[in-house]
């Protein structure tokens, strides 16, 4: 497989689960605004810091209001993680690759793009926002399960699931560490006003309410809940799951010992973490969490070096 070929089919992968975490954050978010208008620690300003792009963000937008916060996440073609933007790099970097992959995906991948662009033409309306989510996660499911169902367990599969299993990591450690920061307590005494449904609304972002109630038999906690989206060994959305996967990949790869060894030093620090010292501190937490998300960096610059020649150029920005 062509250096470039594999490139790209790693970052369709990103782009589209990237798209897919994103309309679920939104939507999850949305929904609590709903049934608790006014909550302090988890606004609409949180989500701008769970990507990363608050600089992006002032430069074109005054205020962090809803307005504001889902017009640069959803369509805001300047900014690469918006649902357009991710939609429309996910379908470059899958028209240049159509020749490894079957008619069917590129078709999906085309005609959600599509469906999109026309929906957000006219803006966002509010009556119609939580539909629009809701087909950007399903479009994005459909996408994952046709690669799943219809794609050979060769090269080209492989690095599909390195780009999904990498950002579905990254993006899992982006909204615990911000959620975490404000929810979890710093004494026995330091409650906050409904902890736990913003804790509960941090599972739904990921998926993640159910299982985990089958897996601890109990109600919502935030040292549980931080515990399980850091280290459950079943969880697809688990950081500890996500590099398991990304070092049972690698190993099936050729030249893959320093890719592998980046992903299996993170699986290893985190199997052997004190869950209980990390959810009891916050700051301690923080701590741990910019360590892995430093250690995905170098897994992302250990795959370019060794299956990309070196080169990191993902999609262009689409023109407006």
């Amino acid at each position: 497989m062509l250096s470039r070929v594999a490139e790209n089919l790693y970052w369709m992968s990103r782009y589209l689960e990237r798209a897919e975490d994103t309309a679920r954050l939104l939507r999850v978010t949305r929904h609590l605004m709903l049934d608790y208008p006014g909550t302090p620690t988890l606004g609409w300003s949180s989500l701008v810091t769970i990507t990363g792009a608050e600089a992006q963000f002032e430069e074109s937008y005054p205020h962090q209001d809803e307005a504001s916060v889902l017009a640069f996440l959803c369509l805001d073609r300047n900014y690469g993680g918006s649902i357009l933007s991710s939609l429309g790099a996910a379908r470059e970097n899958m028209r240049t690759t159509r020749e490894v992959m079957p008619r069917e995906i590129w078709e999906e991948i085309n005609q959600l793009y599509l469906t999109v662009s026309n929906y957000l033409a006219s803006g966002i309306a509010q009556r119609r926002l939580d539909d629009f989510l809701r087909m950007v996660i399903r479009g994005c499911q459909t996408i994952v399960g046709l690669i799943e169902g219809s794609l050979s367990h060769g090269p080209a599969r492989r690095f599909c699931d390195i780009g999904r299993s990498l950002e579905r990591a990254d993006m899992t450690t982006r909204i615990l560490d911000v959620r975490s920061a404000n929810l979890l307590p710093r004494t026995p005494e330091d409650l906050t006003p409904f902890e736990n449904l913003q804790w509960m609304s941090v599972l739904k972002s990921l998926s993640a309410h159910q299982m985990y109630r089958q897996r601890t038999r109990s109600r919502v906690r935030g040292p549980e809940v931080a515990r399980f989206v850091l280290q459950d060994q079943d969880f697809p959305r688990s950081i500890y799951r996500c590099l398991d996967d990304l070092c049972r990949i690698f190993q099936k790869l050729s030249r893959h010992g320093q890719a592998l060894s980046g992903a299996a030093t993170l699986r290893d620090a985190l199997h052997s973490a004190d869950g209980n010292q990390l959810a009891s501190s916050p700051d301690e937490l923080n701590g741990f969490i910019d360590r892995l998300q430093i250690g995905f960096g170098e897994i992302h610059q250990a795959i370019a070096a060794t299956w990309f020649a070196g080169v990191d150029s993902p999609a262009p920005v689409l023109a407006q």
